[in-house]
């Protein structure tokens, strides 16, 4: 594990392989970068070099409570701060739920660093009654709940680790960070705008790749494709599942080693004008 500062913040990273071709691998809400590692142990079996990142509030990186460090702008920040801390002039940047949508942002302030996208079940239109109605209940949980959530940590803790399958030690580790800062990540994403707007989207010309599956309030299937659409050189896979990429992940894996190959093989794509400021806000 290693630290670079951003803001004042210290965010975490990894590096997995080496050689010239970097994607950048982005974790969900409020999970660590040990969500992306089975991942990028394959991307680097097929020559790849991969860097996984904690945002700032997960993971190994700093978790301060106040709310007003957490967005999703602020978030997309810390990965061009990646970069530079790399001295990496592009990646292909990546990642799930959460992640797919800091990678748009990511995209919004420096498009001519991102060589192509990876985005799996982005956050869009469509998901925000879902998300309100699965991340309310937690926010007022972790916020007013706070000695009983930290009973629950303690307990999550306690509970060996050893050679667990992918997604029950995933949900451990969700379990088992300090309530009080998820609830500020929370609270300020809450309030915060969830992507760049739709006109910004239409203007990222990086090659993307964008994974969907149905039955997913929270990530709905209409979000993926509605993004398809949106984005002017993007493909669009079909998922049977949300667990798919982290339980039988051959398949997908193979499309997005296949990506990766095709973003480093053509020449980058003409990065579009930023958008204004005002376009931003």
């Amino acid at each position: 594990m290693a630290f670079f500062q951003h803001d004042g913040q210290r965010i975490a990273y990894e590096i997995h392989g080496s050689g010239p071709c970097t994607a950048v691998l982005l974790p969900g809400l409020l999970f660590s970068q040990r969500m992306q590692e089975p991942l990028a142990e394959a991307l680097v079996a097929r020559g790849n070099r991969v860097v996984t990142m904690d945002p700032l509030g997960h993971g190994a990186s700093d978790r301060p409570r106040d709310m007003w460090r957490y967005s999703m702008t602020g978030f997309g920040a810390q990965v061009i701060g990646l970069l530079d801390h790399l001295e990496l002039e592009q990646a292909v940047l990546g990642g799930a739920s959460l992640g797919a949508n800091v990678t748009l942002e990511a995209a919004a302030v420096a498009p001519e660093r991102v060589r192509g996208m990876v985005l799996e079940m982005p956050v869009l239109d469509n998901a925000l009654l879902g998300c309100a109605i699965a991340f309310t209940p937690l926010m007022v949980a972790l916020t007013f709940g706070e000695p009983a959530m930290r009973l629950v940590r303690r307990a999550a803790r306690l509970v060996p680790r050893g050679p667990l399958p992918l997604v029950p030690e995933i949900l451990l580790d969700w379990v088992s960070q300090e309530p009080g800062p998820s609830a500020a990540v929370l609270q300020g994403l809450f309030f915060g705008r969830v992507a760049p707007q739709r006109d910004v989207r239409r203007a990222l010309a990086a090659p993307t790749l964008v994974i969907g599956h149905d039955r997913d309030p929270v990530h709905p299937f209409s979000d993926a494709d509605m993004l398809v659409e949106e984005l002017p050189n993007a493909r669009l896979v079909h998922a049977s599942s949300i667990l798919e990429l982290r339980t039988r992940p051959q398949r997908l894996t193979a499309e997005i080693g296949d990506f990766l190959d095709a973003c480093w093989a053509e020449p980058a794509a003409a990065a579009p004008r930023r958008p204004s400021r005002a376009a931003r806000a």
